[in-house]
């Protein structure tokens, strides 16, 4: 039998009694969180962190809120959701601070995120002080193209880019949640001599709708909120800018 959760659009779902799926791509949930419903809070706490991650963050505060865990306890959930989050991004393993299975299967020894953080405090820190120096190359970088609506930025094709797309992006969303997002970052690889990019799209905070089809039109995929483009042509860039425009003009 196949039990499978996920967020993500997942187009037709085939119906099979052998298939057990629990798909939900509202924009204020996330996978972890849906396991958490499943589970009926038994591990609440990873929950939480998994929603910080995603940037679910208006949840992950009600469950904390609810939870009644101190500011520090908030800050420290935070934080680890965020670098486990970041741990997730690259173009390849090499590009990690941490094989993702390695992580977690050091973190899945703990029943509490707080235990892991007490107990593993060098891969804690290791995760942290590694997002803290990516984060300030990247959020020192211009953006590309800008308007009221939306903003392009580009990265290059370094390791510590490679990294930092996906959680840029949620960062911008929270610093300007009335503008949609597009992190592109180079690739290796190109296609006819030309350029082409990975792609991190984050719909505004305050609309957080839109981005799954965004990256359809592009060949990806993802959620209302957050999605990707797995390669986009040089040549599609102010294309992709003005479908941002279009998308957040039409839905206000």
């Amino acid at each position: 039998k196949v039990f499978y959760v996920d967020h993500h659009q997942a187009g037709e779902i085939p119906q099979h009694e052998n298939l057990q799926a629990h798909i939900n791509t509202a924009a204020n949930t996330c996978t972890s969180l849906l396991v958490n419903t499943y589970l009926k809070g038994q591990f609440e706490g990873w929950a939480i962190v998994a929603a910080f991650g995603d940037n679910i963050t208006v949840v992950a505060e009600k469950l904390c809120e609810r939870a009644g865990y101190s500011a520090q306890q908030v800050d420290h959930l935070r934080t680890l959701g965020v670098c486990i989050n970041y741990n997730g991004y690259g173009a390849s393993l090499d590009d990690l601070f941490y094989h993702p299975a390695d992580l977690y299967r050091i973190a899945s020894q703990y029943e509490s995120p707080f235990e892991f953080i007490n107990h593993e405090a060098a891969v804690f820190s290791k995760l942290k002080n590694g997002y803290e120096q990516d984060m300030e190359k990247a959020l020192a970088v211009k953006a590309f193209q800008k308007s009221e609506k939306a903003a392009m930025f580009i990265l290059p094709n370094e390791r510590w880019a490679r990294r930092v797309g996906g959680v840029l992006g949620n960062e911008l969303a929270n610093r300007f949640p009335s503008r949609a997002h597009a992190i592109l970052t180079e690739r290796s690889e190109k296609v006819d001599g030309a350029l082409t990019y990975q792609v991190s799209i984050r719909a505004p905070k305050i609309n957080s709708k839109g981005a799954d089809e965004i990256a359809t039109q592009f060949g990806g995929g993802g959620r209302k909120g957050a999605a990707g483009i797995d390669i986009l042509a040089s040549a599609s860039k102010e294309q992709l800018f003005m479908t941002l425009n279009r998308m957040y003009v039409a839905k206000k």
